[in-house]
């Protein structure tokens, strides 16, 4: 049975493996109107720099445009002869004894090379005191010093954000090449599952895996094919996950254990799906599976809902991203202080839902109690899971642990 760390490397090794031709395919987006439409997409080229930033020598304070050697000394006085403001620059020469009232993200006049900042001046009618020595080359930026001409300020397999999408607009940009996102299918299993607007009888639930795992998805940055769901017949199942191998992912949940009616590994088996692993060494979620059909990976995923949300951040995240064209992140765990102690039963890792808040500016995370892999409402009252690895599964209170945030929340 694998530790997750080795069944997650497992994952992006077989995909890599089996997917590396062709690369994703690959679509422009017109985006300036809205640009949720390439929010968290990956970027499938690379954008140059139209001209030099900043296009101009440009000041990074308010205050006077001056030559250093005229304001050396405190008490040197200079007369203003113009401003220069964003938009609006002085036309003229910043002659030996002259200085220019200069704003933020203005252009520096010619002859001028260095700021005084007006907290360090004082004005007294067309001249000004200088309160403090200046140096040269203080509180402007060259032009081209951000980036020159041609450059690419954002690079191919970047996913998307606000500033990413800043600096397209920047440098002209109101189309992008981006990647297609992986078409996720769905596909949830049991007897006892009903739709959402049917209302359960006592023995059933509602379908919320479809749902969760639809939403898992779109963070994740894929497209969801939601199939609905499928009772505990072989045949009936076996043409509901043929129908789904056209995506580019499959997701089955429930039916991977070792139950009469699990019949998910059966059905693939059948189907000549390779497997690469049946269990991993966690809890929730240690029957999770992962396999190939034909081009397809396919993921089994426990049914518990609280299994399901935990095994998709493990083990199909980073799927999706190599199948965007991203190279994936290790697992994004971070340290928090424990808020009371831990004893785990090994021989398996943890992910225990939790919540972090930050005290006092510290981080500190506390167990929420919970019922199980079927309580969603242990993993609502948390924003994270607290991850306790195999190898270490006692701290005390006040010890520093691994959190994994909830995807969406930080």
């Amino acid at each position: 049975m694998l530790s997750y760390e080795a069944a997650r490397a497992k994952v992006m090794e077989v995909i890599r493996a089996r997917r590396c031709a062709p690369p994703p395919a690959t679509e422009t987006v017109e985006f300036a109107a809205d640009p949720k439409k390439v929010l968290g997409r990956i970027l499938a080229e690379n954008i140059p720099a139209d001209r030099n930033y900043p296009p101009f020598n440009r000041a990074t304070r308010d205050g006077f445009a001056v030559r250093a050697a005229d304001a050396a000394e405190v008490g040197s006085k200079l007369r203003l002869i113009g401003e220069s403001r964003a938009g609006g620059p002085f036309d003229g020469t910043v002659e030996p004894g002259t200085c220019v009232h200069i704003m933020t993200g203005a252009a520096m006049p010619r002859g001028a090379n260095t700021i005084v900042m007006v907290e360090d001046a004082q004005v007294e009618g067309e001249t000004i005191v200088v309160g403090k020595p200046a140096r040269a080359s203080a509180h402007f930026v060259l032009e081209g010093q951000e980036t020159r001409v041609g450059e690419s300020v954002v690079k191919k397999g970047t996913r998307l954000g606000y500033a990413e999408l800043a600096m397209a607009v920047q440098v002209g940009r109101s189309r992008l090449l981006v990647t297609k996102k992986p078409r996720v299918a769905i596909l949830s299993t049991g007897d006892e599952i009903v739709p959402v607007d049917q209302p359960p009888k006592k023995f059933q639930i509602r379908n919320t895996n479809s749902i969760s795992l639809a939403a898992q998805v779109a963070l994740a940055g894929g497209e969801a094919l939601m199939l609905g769901n499928v009772p505990d017949d072989v045949g009936k199942l076996t043409a509901k996950i043929e129908e789904a191998l056209d995506a580019d992912i499959l997701i089955l949940t429930g039916g991977v254990s070792v139950g009469k009616y699990d019949h998910v590994e059966q059905v693939l088996r059948e189907l000549a799906c390779d497997f690469y692993f049946d269990a991993v060494a966690i809890r929730p979620g240690k029957p999770a599976v992962f396999g190939f059909c034909n081009k397809t990976p396919v993921f089994g995923l426990p049914g518990n809902p609280v299994s399901t949300m935990v095994t998709f951040e493990l083990f199909v995240v980073p799927a999706i991203e190599l199948l965007s064209g991203f190279s994936p992140h290790p697992l994004a765990l971070f340290k928090a202080k424990l808020a009371h102690p831990i004893n785990e039963k090994p021989p398996l890792a943890h992910f225990l839902p939790a919540r972090v808040t930050w005290p006092g500016g510290e981080p500190t995370v506390e167990v929420i109690h919970w019922e199980g892999s079927g309580d969603i409402g242990s993993v609502v009252r948390g924003n994270c899971f607290l991850a306790v690895h195999e190898s270490k599964l006692t701290y005390a209170a006040g010890d520093w642990a691994s959190v994994l945030p909830r995807r969406g929340l930080f």
